[in-house]
This record gives structure tokens, C-alpha cells and sequence, in this order.
């Protein structure tokens, strides 16, 4: 089985004047704008980093809830952040670090065994596994049920 995806930019100007726009045919990207002020000065519209930190909180949350289902404990909810690191060096501007923090209402599991799930799920993920360059960090916390 093979899953396509696809997007579309469009990038009008120089590199920190200029702007843009995102697409994509889900429809949540349609013609979206960023820019450079975007990206490193807080503007506010979007930028390709947050972008993957949403990938990341939301691809990890399901393989989670994926791998807690299979074992018999389905989630209640599941709630994951990404902090994503952007470094400048030599080299140019690198994603250095993804801090994944997750809190999990599971009703019927430990906080061990929902430590085990969330490390597999981080490992198995597959934007985890695009991002295999970037130290990816996990912090899982597991909360009262019902």
C-alpha cells in the first residue's frame, strides 16, 4: 500500500522581503501565507517549522493511540506538544531539537507501561522517522483516568 500526499508553494520576492503562500488539498492549507518575518521574527501567519511540529504532535498522538488500542487500553485522550529548536550555525539553519510532551488519560495502564507505549510510538512514527537527523526528546505523563 502507497499513501500520497502533496502540497504546493509559491514564493513571490527575495529571500527576506518576499512572501508566500501554502496549499494543500485538505483544504486547512489554502493559500496560506509566511515569510521570512514569519519565521524568525514571531510575525504572526505560519512557517515550515511549526508545520512539522504539528506533523510531529499529531502523527505521534495517533501512532500512540494506535499501539495503546492494540495492547487493550484505548485512550481516553491523548495530548501532545512539540517544541521544535531551530539553530542557526555554520552550516545555515538547522532543526536541531523536537521535544515531544505528552499527557495521556488511559484508563487500566501504568505510568510504566504508558512510558513503553509512548517510546515506541516515538520511535515508530513515521515523521519520527523523516526526522531520524533531529535529537528527539520525549516527556510522557500519565493522568487520572475518567
Amino acid at each position: 500500500m502507497k499513501v500520497k500526499r502533496t502540497a504546493t508553494a509559491v514564493w513571490e520576492g527575495s529571500g527576506k522581503e518576499g512572501s508566500g503562500r501554502l496549499s494543500a488539498p485538505g483544504g486547512v492549507l489554502d493559500e496560506t501565507p509566511y515569510s521570512a518575518a514569519m519565521r524568525f521574527e514571531s510575525q504572526p501567519g505560519t512557517n515550515p517549522e511549526e508545520l512539522i511540529a504539528a506533523a510531529h504532535a499529531g502523527c505521534f498522538s495517533m501512532a500512540l493511540s494506535f499501539g495503546l488500542s492494540a495492547a487493550g487500553h484505548p485512550p481516553e485522550r491523548l495530548t501532545t506538544g512539540a517544541d521544535l529548536s531551530l539553530v542557526k550555525g555554520d552550516a545555515g539553519w538547522t532543526i536541531e531539537t523536537i521535544h515531544l510532551s505528552v499527557e495521556g488519560r488511559v484508563p487500566g495502564i501504568d505510568a510504566a507501561t504508558f512510558q513503553e507505549h509512548a517510546e515506541k510510538a516515538k520511535a515508530g512514527c513515521p515523521v519520527s522517522r523523516a526526522l531520524a537527523g533531529v535529537d528527539i526528546q520525549l516527556e510522557a505523563k500519565l493522568v487520572g483516568a475518567g
